[in-house]
């Protein structure tokens, strides 16, 4: 079997789009803060992966390590079937009617139950894991290494960081959509979550998350600095995933544009 072409993939996902948008603010909430709990369970893996990994493979080379161990988490929202904020981009878009008041309505409520919850679900398990004794001593480490690194980004830096991470992952759920094999399914989450990692890219949930764990352990950021972050990356992750992916991606799947000359 060869890969979907673009309209099937848009098909695909305007069906998951209308399930979204018609989802029940309960199931919304509780989805959005199981994906927060997986990515503070990939940040435990990355930060614990390069605490232990330094002394033989140096800073760097523990957190390349660390940031392929992070992509368990977007292998979990998978699997799981939880949500991220950057996720309802392309998807309920796919749905979306301008002309249905209810619509807008649901996507309103969406991307803003979805970041709200992510940040709630992700920071009690933050709290739960920076507790003394839970996690092995020293891998706060890393982590507070990662909040200082995006405190000391200027507003542009983190800005365009942030539109680069709404693109990956963006696109990281365009593909998802259109593969039905869970392998298949896993493997490019995993990919994206490694990568997302390695760049260190500002992504509003993963940052924020990243930011308190930081916090916990010991990081000068402030809270002031954390709450600028957010939005600064909220809005760079919107110009990113709806920008340059979604509009590029659904204009690729209504065009056809995506079939070769020997289909």
């Amino acid at each position: 079997m060869g890969a979907p072409q673009p309209e099937e993939i848009y098909e695909r996902t305007e069906r998951e789009g209308e399930r979204r948008l018609g989802r029940p603010f309960l199931e919304l909430a509780s989805t959005a803060a199981s994906a927060g709990i997986d990515v503070t369970f990939g940040l435990a893996a990355a930060a614990t992966v390069s605490h232990f990994l330094a002394p033989h493979f140096g800073t760097d080379g523990a957190r390349f390590f660390g940031s392929i161990a992070f992509g368990v988490a977007f292998v979990f929202i998978v699997v799981g079937r939880s949500e991220l904020f950057t996720e309802n981009f392309l998807v309920p878009l796919a749905a979306f009617d301008r002309h249905d008041r209810m619509k807008w309505r649901k996507l309103a409520e969406l991307w803003t139950v979805s970041p709200l919850f992510n940040i709630l679900g992700g920071a009690l398990l933050v709290v739960i894991l920076s507790s003394h004794g839970v996690l092995p001593h020293g891998v706060g480490e890393p982590l507070v290494a990662l909040a200082d690194e995006l405190d000391s980004r200027s507003f542009v830096a983190a800005f365009l960081s942030a539109v680069a991470a709404g693109a990956l992952i963006t696109l990281m759920t365009w593909m998802i959509e259109g593969m039905e094999q869970m392998g298949v399914r896993v493997a490019v989450a995993w990919i994206g979550g490694a990568l997302l990692a390695l760049g260190a890219f500002n992504h509003v949930v993963v940052a924020t998350l990243e930011s308190l764990f930081g916090i916990r352990y010991g990081s000068t950021m402030g809270w002031g600095d954390l709450a600028d972050n957010f939005f600064t990356a909220a809005a760079g992750n919107m110009v990113g995933g709806i920008g340059l992916v979604t509009l590029t991606r659904f204009t690729q799947a209504r065009s056809g544009g995506g079939r070769s000359a020997s289909d």
